[in-house]
C-alpha cells in the first residue's frame, strides 16, 4: 500500500512538471510529500491531550528565461494543481531573471540508507503514546521527591516524499521517527532550579522512556544547591545539547555555501587551513545509519552523500545545493534542503557528525582537576554568524574538582568564539548521540572565558 501512495505521488510530480513545460516552462520541477503525525502532550506533569495531524502537498518551482516562480497547494486534484502551476509560471514571468542559475539537477543514482524506516512506529496509535508518556511521569516520580516535570511528551511521524523534475530527476523516499521528551524542575524550600531537558528521538524504535524520566528528574535534582563561582579560564565539557545549541548559530552556518558565497562565513578562502585541534573530525553525513537527516535524496534530488568537512582540524570543504555548487562549477553535495512541499530549497547540514574520540563520558570527568561540565545554554542564538563570536549562559551547569562532579552552578556566562572553542579541543568522548541535526560525544575544551561572579 505504501509503495503504491509513493508511486501515485511521483505521478502527481511528474504531471505538473509536465504541465508546467507544456504551458511555456523552460524548466520544471514538482515536490510533493506526505505527512502523519501523533502526538501525546504532557502538561505540569499531566498527560494532557493527544492530536493527530495529516498534511499533503505539492510545490511547484517554474523557470522561464532564468526567472523563477514558485507556487504550492494541499489540495491534490486536477484543478488546484493546474493553478498552482499557472501562479509558478505567472510569478515566473514576473521576476527578474538571475543570471546565477545554472539548471536543476540531472538524474543520478541514489545510495541505500539503513535505519530510516521501521513499520512499527508507522502502526503506533495514541494509546501507544499514552504509555509511553505514562512511563516517562512514573520513572520521574521515582527518581527523586524534588523533581517535578512540566513539560513534555510523546510522538511518531510517517512521511512520504516524491520529487520529479524536467531532467529526469524521478524519485520518492519515506521515513519514520519516534520521540519522547521531558521537561523537570527541581524544588526544594525556596529554590528552583532552571528547566532540565531529556529525550530520545530515533527513526527506528528504540526509545527507552523510562531513562528518559529518570535523566530528566535527575538533573532537576542535581542542579539544586547552586553556588557562584569566580570568574576565570577554565577547561569546560560540553555535552551534545550545548554544542548543539553553540555549533547550530555559528559553525553549521559557517560551513554553508551560501553563507561563504555571500560573505558572511569566516571560513571563505580558508580551505586547507587548520581551524581546530588535531582531534576535531566533522562529517555532514545525508546517509548515516538512523540519522535524524538521512535519506535517499535532499529537497532537488540529488544523492545525499557523506561529506568530510574538517579533518584533523583542517578544514577540508562546505555543504552545497545545486544552485551554489553550479556558481562555482561544482557538484551539490546532496544538502539542499525545504521545509516540505511549502518551500523552496536552501543550503542546510545533514547529519552533522563530530567523530567519537576514544575516551568515555566518565573519563572526560575524572581526567578534569577544576572546571564545568555544561549540559544546555542559553542565547546562542544572539551569536555572530559572520564572526562566529557568543556569549551565552551556561545552565544548567556543574563543577567538576578533582574529578569529581562538585555542585551546580548559577549564574554563569560563557563568551568567546566558535574558531577558538575548536583548537582548544583536547579530549572527546565515546558517547556520540544524535541532538536534532548535531551528531557527537561530550566534548573537553580548554581556556573557555567564564564569567561568574
Amino acid at each position: 500500500m505504501v509503495a503504491l501512495e509513493e508511486q501515485d505521488m511521483l505521478s502527481l510530480a511528474e504531471k505538473a512538471v509536465k504541465l508546467a513545460l507544456r504551458r511555456g516552462a523552460d524548466e520544471a520541477e514538482a515536490f510533493v510529500n506526505r505527512s502523519s503525525t501523533n502526538s501525546v502532550t504532557i502538561e505540569i506533569g499531566q498527560i494532557s491531550k493527544t492530536a493527530r495531524i495529516i498534511d499533503r502537498g505539492l510545490g511547484l518551482r517554474a523557470i522561464v528565461k532564468k526567472a523563477i516562480g514558485f507556487s504550492y497547494t494541499n489540495v491534490l486534484e486536477d484543478a488546484a494543481i493546474e493553478e498552482t502551476v499557472n501562479r509558478a509560471l505567472s510569478f515566473a514571468k514576473a521576476s527578474k531573471p538571475d543570471e546565477d542559475w545554472n539548471g536543476l539537477p540531472t538524474e543520478k543514482t541514489f545510495a541505500s540508507v539503513k535505519g530510516t524506516y521501521d513499520r512499527r512506529i508507522a502502526d503506533l496509535h495514541s494509546e501507544d503514546l499514552v504509555k509511553i508518556a505514562s512511563l516517562m511521569l512514573d520513572a520521574a516520580e521515582n527518581t527523586d521527591k524534588h523533581a517535578f516535570p512540566i513539560e513534555g511528551g510523546a510522538g511518531t511521524g510517517c512521511l512520504s516524499e516524491a520529487i520529479a523534475n524536467s531532467r529526469g530527476v524521478a524519485a520518492t523516499d519515506e521515513g519514520t521517527v519516534i520521540e519522547c521528551s521531558l521537561a523537570t524542575i527541581g524544588r526544594e524550600g525556596g529554590e528552583v532550579t532552571p528547566e532540565c531537558v531529556e529525550f530520545n528521538f530515533e527513526r527506528e524504535y528504540c526509545i527507552d522512556p523510562e531513562w528518559v524520566g529518570h535523566e530528566a528528574a535527575r538533573l532537576a535534582a542535581s542542579a539544586l544547591r547552586a553556588k557562584r563561582i569566580e570568574t576565570g579560564m577554565m577547561t569546560v565539557i560540553f555535552t551534545q545539547f550545548a554544542l548543539q545549541q553553540l555549533l547550530y548559530y555559528t559553525l553549521m552556518r559557517a560551513v554553508s555555501a551560501d553563507y561563504v558565497q555571500r560573505n558572511q562565513s569566516a571560513l571563505k578562502d580558508r580551505v586547507g587551513e587548520k581551524i581546530g585541534s588535531d582531534c576535531v573530525t566533522v562529517y555532514d553525513d545525508g546517509l548515516l545509519e538512523g540519522g535524524i537527516r538521512t535519506g535517499k535524496f535532499d529537497g532537488e534530488g540529488v544523492p545525499q552523500q557523506n561529506t568530510v568537512l574538517i579533518e584533523k582540524g583542517v578544514l577540508r570543504g562546505f555543504v552545497y545545493d545545486n544552485y551554489t555548487a553550479r556558481k562555482e562549477g561544482k557538484e551539490s553535495t546532496g544538502n539542499g534542503s525545504r521545509a516540505g512541499y511549502l518551500s523552496t530549497p536552501g543550503v542546510d547540514t545533514t547529519n552533522f557528525h563530530v567523530l567519537n574520540g576514544r575516551r568515555s563520558a566518565d573519563q572526560l570527568v575524572s581526567g578534569l582537576d577544576n572546571g564545568l561540565l555544561v549540559y544546555s545554554v542559553q542565547g546562542a542564538h544572539t551569536s555572530n554568524p559572520v564572526s562566529c563570536d557568543f556569549s551565552v549562559v551556561a545552565t544548567p551547569a556543574w563543577l567538576v574538582k578533582g574529578g569529581e562532579v562538585s555542585h551546580a552552578v548559577r549564574a554563569v556566562m560563557l563568551a568567546g568564539n566558535i574558531f577558538e572553542i575548536l583548537k582548544n579541543v583536547t579530549e572527546i568522548a565515546d558517547n556520540s548521540r544524535k541532538v536534532g541535526q548535531l551528531v557527537a560525544p561530550w566534548v573537553a575544551v580548554e581556556n573557555v572565558k567564564v564569567i561568574g561572579k
